[in-house]
């Protein structure tokens, strides 16, 4: 019994022994010192592992003055984003129907020819332009005269006549606001026509030409 208790205790030695080799010598490349490269500095005669942390960003908060500002420009960025294609969209069909009227003479030739595409322009436009609120239909105003050149004034002067356009001039005066509102790419409407181009990119728009040599005698 003694002896069998010998012989386990010296075979479980050796192969304690004999194991840690083998696994080594199994594994290619596997080296007792094997050693990981990590980035160091001397620091008083000791060489010490380093990392370099991530920036780390402080901002102080704004003040009344700058939250404000901020709030005006996130109200004027959402009216861009909501209104743009509508009026690229409306933009498209009145530079249509004016270019359809060049060689229309007669007066009731083009108040036919503008009466059948103002069906197709409220048809399409009617619902989602009566869901926008007073300021994001200011912009859009703005945004019309970008793509066409002309106010809207001047727009329903030309297809419904100076007394409806007398008329809803009126209508947005009570509502702060103004049909014969410019449009100024490089001065008063900047910010506008930044947010103008962010949406372009987003959609992968473009300008027609009529538009690009408006934009740049501006």
């Amino acid at each position: 019994m003694v002896r069998l208790q010998n012989f386990l205790i010296t075979t479980t030695f050796l192969v304690a022994l004999l194991l840690p080799g083998k696994l080594a010598s199994a594994q290619p490349g596997y080296i007792a010192a094997d050693t990981i490269t990590a980035q160091a500095v001397v620091y008083n005669g000791d060489t010490l592992e380093a990392k370099t942390l991530e920036n780390v960003y402080f901002y102080s908060r704004l003040n009344e003055a700058q939250l404000s500002a901020r709030a005006k420009y996130n109200r004027l960025r959402n009216a861009v984003y909501v209104t743009y294609p509508y009026a690229r969209r409306a933009g498209a069909v009145m530079n249509d129907i004016n270019d359809n009227l060049v060689g229309v003479a007669k007066k009731g030739d083009r108040k036919k020819y503008i009466h059948s595409r103002e069906a197709e322009l409220r048809k399409e436009f009617t619902n989602p332009l009566t869901n926008l609120s007073i300021y994001q239909g200011k912009v859009l105003m703005k945004l019309i005269n970008r793509e066409t050149g002309n106010n809207c004034y001047e727009i329903i002067k030309e297809y419904k006549g100076g007394f409806n356009a007398r008329l809803y001039q009126t209508v947005a005066f009570f509502f702060n606001s103004n049909l014969k509102q410019p449009y100024d790419a490089a001065a008063d409407d900047a910010v506008i026509e930044k947010l103008v181009k962010e949406v372009q990119r987003m959609h992968g728009y473009q300008d027609n030409v009529k538009t690009q040599g408006r934009l740049s005698s501006m």
